[in-house]
């Protein structure tokens, strides 16, 4: 018999540990971890300095050094609240969560065509999603990067089907899972910062050329539902989730220029969502052409 991956190991004591803190510590707790952490992990450590650069430009290098502790600490304050989740209770959930622009998500739910909520990797999802489910009463279903090893991807989506999350592995099904999630009318969350498949639409992002993912675009256009950029931010001791209006999908030429201006203009709402809060910015993979080469002077690639 195959022993567990260490991994899923090393996940499943976070969790166990996770729950039994008292919840007025995670902030605290979490900061602590994340100071460790960010000195043994140099490669993402680059790549989140690099981010925070983005998106504040010129920073002193003594407040840069706070800001990636912050940032790491954001991360682990993240995942440490995904474990607690399945315990809290509704009633925590909606008096955790404050909002701003939710009635875009109603409108278009009211529609009946679905909502496309397209999300940067920033604060707090896993709890907005938990919210949007447990206090709403709107079923999620998200698309997610397919990880390794199996025993612990099948916990993952174990986990965040305890939320009430359908969970749609990145991959050529993907795309046929979201269609039917509109077709029911149910809420459909894609993270957008990052193109898991490397061949997305090229952008300008931050200064930068990249690629970001054109399924959020392909899909508003093809099935009419509203495309709506959003976040959910950690807030001292409470939760802000920010939707956005709306972006403009109507057609205006071929398929593929209105994937590409779609996606330009979910790329600058995005802007807009992180700059809020950049050190809750959790992209920790190179993004951009130049992280790769920066990964590579650093001789850590």
């Amino acid at each position: 018999m195959r022993r567990p991956d260490p991994s899923y190991l090393g996940y499943r004591a976070g969790a166990l540990a996770a729950r039994a803190l008292p919840g007025p510590t995670t902030p605290s707790v979490a900061r602590l971890i994340g100071r460790i952490g960010v000195r043994r992990l140099p490669s993402r450590r680059l790549i989140i300095e690099r981010n925070l650069r983005r998106a504040l430009g010129d920073v002193p290098e003594a407040r840069m050094a706070d800001l990636v502790d912050q940032a790491f600490g954001s991360y682990v304050q993240y995942w440490i609240e995904s474990f607690r989740l399945p315990g809290t209770s509704v009633e925590d959930l909606d008096r955790g969560t404050v909002t701003i622009g939710f009635d875009h998500i109603v409108e278009a739910l009211d529609a009946g065509r679905g909502a496309i909520l397209a999300l940067p990797h920033l604060g707090a999802w896993e709890w907005a999603a938990f919210w949007l489910t447990a206090v709403k009463g709107h079923p999620v279903t998200a698309v997610a990067e397919v990880i390794e090893p199996p025993e612990l991807a099948a916990w993952f989506v174990g986990l965040r089907n305890e939320f009430g999350i359908e969970v749609v592995p990145f991959g050529p099904d993907a795309a046929t899972a979201c269609m039917r999630a509109l077709k029911a009318n149910r809420v459909l969350a894609l993270p957008s910062d990052r193109d898991l498949s490397g061949t997305g639409v090229p952008v300008d992002f931050f200064g930068e050329r990249t690629t970001l993912p054109g399924g959020p675009a392909t899909l508003a256009i093809r099935t009419g539902a509203p495309l709506i950029p959003v976040s959910c931010y950690f807030d001292n001791d409470r939760h802000l989730g920010i939707a956005l209006p709306p972006l403009d999908t109507a057609r205006r030429g071929k398929l593929r220029e209105d994937v590409a201006r779609v996606t330009q203009d979910l790329a600058d709402a995005l802007e807009v969502l992180i700059r809020r809060a950049p050190d809750q910015w959790h992209l920790v993979q190179p993004n951009w052409p130049s992280d790769h080469e920066a990964l590579a002077a650093a001789g850590l690639s």
